[in-house]
């Protein structure tokens, strides 16, 4: 079964949000309100709605790093990975982990990048060679 998942958080400024989500990652916006707006999130629904963003803390373990919990993101091919690291990096993203190779070898192998967006909502993006090696154990 093949399905999209919706993901709804707080932002605390819809015109932010749209600069950010809609002009840096390029994401289409969709239905919107005077409390919130809908982004095409690379095939997936997000809704940004008015309010206090959630708490998070460098407390995941991944190899030699922590990481924000909680975090959300995305699992791209490789190439669309390094134009969205290109898209992030011209936009002066500040990267709580710069794009990097982890794993390296191994079958886990991926690439990886944290950031957050303008209102502390950490994302990870991972980038694979092949998408079936997504589960490798």
């Amino acid at each position: 079964m093949r399905s999209l998942f919706h993901f709804a958080f707080n932002v605390t400024d819809l015109d932010t949000a749209r600069a950010f989500y809609g002009g840096v990652l390029g994401c289409q916006e969709g239905r919107s309100t005077a409390t919130w707006v809908d982004f095409d999130f690379f095939g997936h629904q997000l809704s940004l709605h008015l309010g206090e963003p959630f708490k998070t803390a460098r407390t995941g373990h991944v190899g030699e790093h922590l990481v924000p919990m909680p975090h959300f993101g995305l699992v791209l091919a490789l190439p669309d990975w390094q134009t969205l690291a290109e898209q992030l990096k011209a936009a002066q993203t500040a990267f709580v982990l710069e794009p990097q190779v982890r794993f390296a070898g191994e079958a886990g192998e991926q690439w990886t990048m944290f950031f957050l967006d303008p209102f502390g909502n950490p994302m990870e993006v991972k980038g694979f060679r092949s998408l079936e090696s997504l589960y490798a154990p």
